[in-house]
């Protein structure tokens, strides 16, 4: 965009803002309106894809975008795209992401206009974020938490600047949940966010009165400790002192802000959703009466102006427009052949290193594997930290697995949440993007539904949307199954579930020498990880799984994600003749197996996946071409589990080696774990019924 040009007064008028502000102001204005109307006049090629405007809210998002530096962050929402034009964006750039072309910058034409992902030099960090309205606020909260964390630390570098988490909303968006668990974590925590909520008093079709009983400014009331402010939305002058004092406040770590801003909503909804279809004469004729283009207009004429310098400044914004579309229209579509690059980031983990067994080691069980090995990544890793609900203080979590690590290393580090399990989640993908590497713990499996909206929009889809540029790193402990009465809330199996989400990489270790290996690798794997931690097992107290207790690694022990492990081995004989089977299984069932085979002698190889995403195909694979029979054991219900998915693929892709259909076996098809022992025993699977099925299997 060409500098804008210096006015020469008519009169001395002392402003309140630099002049030069508020002709980029109005440039920029011009140009976000011309390009909501190039858009409306190309409608058949602007709007293949859905995509929404800032029209109307150009004052407050410009006011916004012109003042964060390039030592802050921001999480925008989806009619941001004048925050964009702020920070430096040019509008070639937005539009190359309209048309979803091969050079977006955010996305590589993957994720919809205004779906920003930027890392570049002299800008604002923005990281990749999903268009489910509000959810972005855990992200961006997590962003502020994690940058107060460093810098109490002493981890970031030291100078003035102080850097400024924005997270723009959506008036209909703070509605959510979500958005008060965010919320309520900032300013338990007093953190550098300013959350500026745009209200135009509709979300989609329903408006503000249909949806709540007050607005964004008197709800945040409720948050204690919340500094709240008011400004106009429509004039760029009270909106750019307004969003000055709030940035300052922030930057002196006074706490959050939230900022309520009242805009008129001058376009469609969405491309896909047009003004005309749901809304009148007389609510359009409202909105245009507080249009933030002829507000700046009056107001730059009236402090000495020439109505000659704003034509120029508008015929430049036209003229950049038309060109600019015109580029965007003629750039290249994507490469269909990357179409499935960066699912994930590569992982620095390839190989198993250190000592699994070092001589004199003492035995340990899986919950003192896994808290030694947090232990270790803590104390060399300062920018890592570990929370979840009650992990802090004295008690360590509900099975001790946190125990001392609070007391070791203090609650900046080590802490409690509240109960809200999207924030544990979500925040994770704010850590990550300032640099801070998150352990966080869902007390119990039942419980993690609350996160897997954060899960599945924020953490999986990040890597891939951005192309690469925002992986997650998160570490999410998940203690998981049944254990001898624990009832229907604290004995579920979730990993099917988990399993359905691309994305993401969900581990199941069954020994403490294998927690304490997989929770390291986990760690430094720079994507999402589920971590799931079989609670039957933690102290090898439930009968037959003495085995989960071993010598415990050295502190560099590590095992790569996606490596089976072959726990027991057939005999060469038995296998010869065709008289063996291999049980492919994770967590209790290696110990369900184990006693299951004792009549069976050296007739069956127990195979722990000990990783379910990645899978060891490669493993897999080479153990049905050597057995030909298989048995695929799970204890989650069987009904379309990941049990009988990997059978299913097994038969397909493994037909020509089975003498045998697949045997799948796993707990009875009940939506619940039930209190009672001895129904929970008839509910699960066993060594009997595995060892009867195993006969058949074998006498196939």
């Amino acid at each position: 965009m060409p500098e804008t040009k210096a006015a020469s007064a008519k009169k001395k008028v002392k402003l309140p803002i630099n002049k030069e502000v508020l002709l980029k102001a109005w440039q920029l204005m011009c140009t976000a309106s011309r390009m909501a109307e190039t858009y409306d006049e190309n409608k058949e090629i602007c709007s293949k894809y859905v995509h929404s405007t800032s029209r109307g809210h150009e004052a407050i998002q410009l006011a916004a975008g012109m003042q964060l530096r390039d030592y802050d962050f921001a999480s925008l929402y989806y009619r941001d795209e004048s925050i964009l034009l702020g920070i430096g964006m040019q509008p070639y750039e937005l539009m190359l992401q309209l048309m979803a072309k091969a050079d977006d910058p955010f996305s590589g034409g993957r994720t919809y206009y205004g779906h920003p992902s930027l890392k570049r030099d002299g800008f604002p960090i923005i990281p990749h974020q999903s268009s489910a309205t509000g959810m972005q606020a855990i992200p961006a909260t997590g962003m502020a938490h994690g940058l107060k964390y460093l810098e109490s630390q002493g981890l970031l570098p030291d100078g003035k600047n102080k850097s400024v988490v924005l997270c723009s909303l959506g008036d209909g968006s703070v509605t959510e949940g979500e958005v008060s668990e965010a919320f309520q974590m900032a300013v338990l925590k007093k953190m550098p966010i300013v959350y500026l909520v745009q209200d135009n008093d509709w979300g989609i079709s329903a408006t503000g009165k249909e949806m709540r009983t007050m607005d964004a400014y008197e709800f945040a009331a409720g948050f204690k400790g919340m500094e709240r402010m008011r400004v106009n939305g429509a004039d760029f002058v009270d909106s750019y002192m307004g969003m000055q004092k709030a940035f300052q406040y922030v930057r002196d770590r006074k706490g959050p802000v939230l900022v309520h801003a009242k805009c008129p909503l001058l376009g469609h909804h969405t491309s896909g959703v047009r003004k005309e279809w749901y809304r009148g004469e007389e609510d359009l004729k409202l909105h245009s009466k507080t249009d933030p283009i002829p507000i700046l207009e009056k107001y730059l004429l009236e402090t000495g102006v020439s109505k000659k310098i704003l034509q120029e400044l508008k015929a430049v914004a036209l003229d950049t427009v038309a060109k600019d579309y015109e580029y965007a229209l003629n750039s290249n579509d994507p490469d269909i052949r990357e179409f499935d690059s960066h699912e994930f980031a590569p992982t620095p983990i390839l190989e198993e290193k250190g000592e699994r067994h070092p001589k004199g080691a003492e035995k340990v069980v899986m919950v003192d594997a896994a808290l030694h090995a947090v232990d270790d990544i803590l104390k060399n890793h300062p920018e890592a930290l570990f929370y979840g609900q009650d992990v802090g203080g004295t008690l360590g979590g509900v099975f001790r697995e946190a125990a001392t690590l609070a007391k070791k290393y203090g609650d900046e580090r080590v802490f409690n949440t509240p109960i809200q399990e999207a924030y544990i989640v979500g925040s994770t993908a704010g850590m990550s993007a300032v640099g801070a590497k998150a352990i966080v713990e869902i007390q119990f499996a039942d419980y993690i539904w609350p996160g897997i909206n954060q899960l599945v929009e924020e953490l999986s889809k990040s890597c891939y949307l951005s192309k690469g540029k925002f992986p997650v790193q998160s570490l999410i402990r998940v203690p998981i199954g049944a254990y001898g009465g624990g009832g229907p809330y604290h004995s579920g199996s979730v990993e099917s579930t988990l399993l359905t989400i691309r994305g993401i990489k969900v581990v199941y270790p069954s020994s403490a020498a294998d927690m304490k290996g997989l929770l390291k690798a986990s760690f430094y794997d720079p994507n999402p990880v589920v971590l799931l931690e079989h609670k039957g097992l933690y102290w090898s107290k439930v009968p037959g799984t003495a085995d989960a207790k071993t010598p415990e690694p050295d502190k560099d022990y590590i095992i790569p994600l996606g490596k089976a492990n072959i726990v027991v081995q057939a005999e060469k004989e038995r296998i010869d003749k065709g008289e063996s089977a291999v049980i492919i299984t994770y967590g209790m069932g290696v110990y369900w197996s184990k006693a299951a085979i004792k009549n069976y002698s050296g007739r069956v190889e127990i195979m722990d996946l000990r990783t379910l995403n990645p899978l060891d195909w490669e493993a897999v694979t080479n153990s049905v071409k050597k057995h030909s029979r298989v048995m695929v054991l799970t204890e989650e219900p069987l009904l379309n589990s990941f049990a009988e998915s990997l059978a299913g693929r097994i038969s397909n892709e493994c037909f020509n080696y089975l003498d045998a259909p697949v045997e799948i076996l796993g707990a009875a098809n009940l939506p619940a774990i039930p209190l009672n022992v001895d129904l929970e025993k008839q509910m699960l699977p066993n060594p009997e019924k595995i060892a009867k099925a195993l006969g058949e299997l074998l006498d196939y």
